[in-house]
């Protein structure tokens, strides 16, 4: 156990602590504010406060982790190592910055608070993050700075033992659109094929009718493949089925269909299932509630995992009501048409309210990579995305870290227009086994 040494024990300071040692690097951790209890501990030890008390392994400490609500900050980004960093201390200090109170910035997305209080806007876009504003946004800093900051832990306190963490890669599919051709309805099916005619894509019109009458499988019913594929190479997954009505953003089939419903049993057999929560229950507790419902009547069990559909959430509203709704898990933690760790981490966390100055019982699973955006918004070829997702998936092995890259069912389609999709999913999956 590391025991920390602090004039102040506030709920940020442990909320940021038993992330950073605890859930990152696996060690124990406690605090005191009492000097000769801390002398008097001979175990691995540091002081975090605004000056030493003596020669002991101190971290100079910058206000924020014992402030209460949202301040304007002054952030000026440097490098530590080559790493960026900021909340520089010009003071004695075993790091040139605080590492901790950067961290909490990071994975707490204070930023996005300040955003949506200054802008009034309902979603903090890529481009205004500090991550990407300094190019960090594919570096999950915040596990880098853990992992160096335990080696100068190790080089301070050499017979002290350290526990090391396993990498795990934990596939993510959506379902947005459960069929292409099947169970559509009359109106959608018989004006589809009219546009088709009429813009002589006869080939389609020809695959339409052949999974009408059955003589052929839909395209998009790729959930036993993926589910043998998961199966050959024992991962772990969750698939998010949309049950949303029917708008713009959300067009599946309806949720009262009975043969959506049978799929989604049937896939619950067999791996997990969450809620893909449609694109205007970010802000509407009630909608939300009535799509958690619905699945759980499905499945016949709580819905513990969400995932906002086309990342449409807004902080601290969509959290607060899952947090109110009893989800547990959720995987929304990304941008949808930019690559990276908005949050900074590679491991899963707990979400923080800042509004309530509280940790709540919600994990989250940082999104650093989609393949729909790397498709639909990126523009990158099979090949560029193969690498990009070696690239970011091997950051986070080194890390130890939780790698969740996110797929479509129709990854594994047979349709032209997704056939790099359907690569870089096989790909992957070999990669990684």
């Amino acid at each position: 156990m590391i025991l920390v040494y602090t004039h102040k024990i506030t709920p940020r300071l442990t909320y940021i602590f038993k992330q950073f040692f605890s859930r990152i690097l696996l060690t124990p951790v406690s605090f005191t504010t009492k000097i000769d209890e801390f002398v008097a501990h001979d175990g691995p030890k540091f002081s975090y406060a605004h000056k030493p008390l003596g020669q002991e392994f101190h971290v100079s400490a910058h206000p924020l982790v014992f402030q209460q609500g949202i301040k304007d900050v002054f952030i000026e980004v440097k490098e530590w190592q080559g790493v960026p960093c900021f909340f520089e201390i010009l003071e004695e200090s075993a790091i040139p910055f605080d590492i901790f109170a950067a961290s909490f910035y990071l994975i707490t997305r204070y930023e996005e608070y300040s955003y949506h209080k200054k802008t009034k806007e309902a979603l903090f876009p890529a481009a205004a993050s500090l991550a990407f504003q300094h190019n960090f946004l594919e570096k999950p800093v915040i596990d880098i700075w853990a992992f160096r900051f335990r080696e100068l832990l190790k080089e301070r306190f050499p017979d002290y033992t350290f526990n090391y963490k396993k990498f795990e890669f934990k596939p993510i599919f959506e379902v947005p659109i459960a069929y292409m051709y099947k169970h559509k309805g009359f109106m959608r099916n018989g004006a589809a094929l009219v546009f088709e005619l009429f813009t002589f894509k006869f080939k389609a019109v020809l695959n339409r009718i052949k999974v009408w009458f059955g003589l052929d499988e839909d395209p998009f019913d790729t959930y036993e493949s993926i589910m043998q594929l998961l199966k050959q190479y024992n991962f772990k997954s969750i698939f998010f089925f949309l049950l949303g009505d029917y708008s713009t953003y959300d067009n599946n089939i309806s949720y009262t269909n009975l043969a959506y419903q049978s799929r989604i049993k049937a896939v619950a057999d067999y791996t997990q299932v969450g809620l893909l929560a449609s694109y205007f229950t970010n802000t509407n507790e009630k909608r939300l509630k009535e799509e958690i419902q619905r699945l759980n009547t499905i499945i016949h069990h709580p819905v513990l995992a969400t995932r906002q559909h086309l990342s449409h959430s807004t902080l601290p509203e969509t959290y607060q009501h899952l947090v109110d709704l009893g989800v547990i898990e959720d995987y929304t933690m990304g941008y949808e048409k930019r690559i990276g760790f908005r949050a900074s981490t590679c491991s899963p966390f707990y979400f923080y309210d800042i509004e309530f100055e509280i940790q709540t019982p919600l994990k989250v699973y940082n999104i650093p990579i989609n393949e729909r955006t790397l498709h639909e918004h990126l523009y990158f070829s099979s090949k560029n995305s193969l690498e990009k997702v070696k690239q970011l998936g091997n950051k986070i092995k080194n890390l130890n870290g939780v790698f969740t890259p996110v797929f479509h069912n129709y990854s594994l389609s047979n349709e032209p227009r997704f056939a790099r999709a359907k690569e870089v999913f096989t790909q992957t999956l070999n990669y990684f086994k």
